[in-house]
């Protein structure tokens, strides 16, 4: 780790003082004001899987950390069914409180070949648009998820791209942006999500980071990385921060060299016993990590 002495840490500190002198209140205030922009989440998807809505956001507010993707069909029940008063309920919920509802990470995809599984999975991401935007959500996670043997790889592209675009402009209507998780065994290749995206290329259709082992692939994390960095929408999904087989801190580098004023969304796969004591935790990892960063 690079150090610097107290004669040279000194002449640093006289130089900005008398640069914000010369450049005034503004710079000064830019001075106090320089830090990362990017945020700690997380995802209901096994830590809060079975949370009630207001454990989910009790949790949260005692770990500080300030958003949530709540995961549909969890015990939490934020759904299509809930009617316009239950959905009230759900908002007022969040207002009330530190935690911000980020959106909802639902599990329709677009990769089917029966067509009629299609549209209906389009509908229901449609109705999930609209729960988003009356509960006070900001989005819609989805899926690409899959290839098929029987259908040429490029119609599988188009297919799941012009749904996208489809649900982009739905949700543009409504302020919901939606986030194409990268997902699937041969659609979570960063080179393929590219290829999909460019055919999504409707600006309220994004990707959702997902931090797989997929990552590293063929020219390794940073190549991958730079694909579709230019299309990173407010999520980023990661496991636990600590975990040493996937390159966090290069991650969170990137994330604040490129300004991302999203959020990191902890969606952690092991099952401790305190998991409340494990958000902090994290909480505290990520912040060691953002300071390097």
């Amino acid at each position: 780790m690079a150090t610097i002495d107290r004669k040279t840490f000194l002449k640093d500190v006289s130089l900005l003082a008398g640069a914000s002198l010369l450049a005034g209140p503004a710079f000064a205030a830019d001075i106090t004001q320089m830090k990362p922009a990017v945020k700690l989440g997380f995802v209901t998807y096994l830590w809060g899987k079975d949370w009630d809505l207001p454990t989910v956001i009790k949790n949260c507010a005692d770990t500080n950390i300030h958003g949530v993707e709540l995961r549909v069909e969890h015990a939490h029940n934020v759904m299509p069914n809930l009617n316009a008063a239950q959905r009230l309920e759900v908002k007022k919920r969040f207002a009330d409180s530190p935690v911000q509802l980020i959106g909802l990470g639902t599990n329709q995809q677009f990769d089917y070949v029966d067509q009629g599984k299609l549209k209906a999975s389009i509908e229901q991401a449609k109705e999930f648009i609209r729960l988003s935007a009356d509960v006070g959500g900001s989005g819609v996670k989805v899926k690409p998820n899959a290839l098929h043997k029987e259908v040429p790889v490029e119609k599988t592209i188009a297919q799941i791209g012009e749904s996208l675009n489809e649900l982009a402009r739905y949700g543009a209507e409504l302020g919901q942006q939606i986030r194409l998780e990268v997902h699937g065994e041969e659609t979570q290749e960063l080179p393929m999500t590219k290829r999909i995206m460019d055919v999504a290329n409707h600006p309220n259709a994004k990707i959702c980071w997902n931090c797989n082992p997929q990552d590293l692939n063929g020219n390794g994390f940073q190549y991958n990385f730079d694909l579709v960095k230019d299309r990173f929408g407010a999520t980023c999904h990661v496991r636990e921060l600590d975990r040493t087989d996937y390159p966090y801190q290069q991650l969170l580098n990137n994330l604040v060299k490129m300004n991302y004023n999203g959020w990191v969304l902890l969606e952690c796969h092991t099952n401790p016993a305190d998991k409340v004591a494990s958000m902090k935790e994290q909480r505290a990892v990520f912040d060691r990590m953002i300071a390097r960063a």
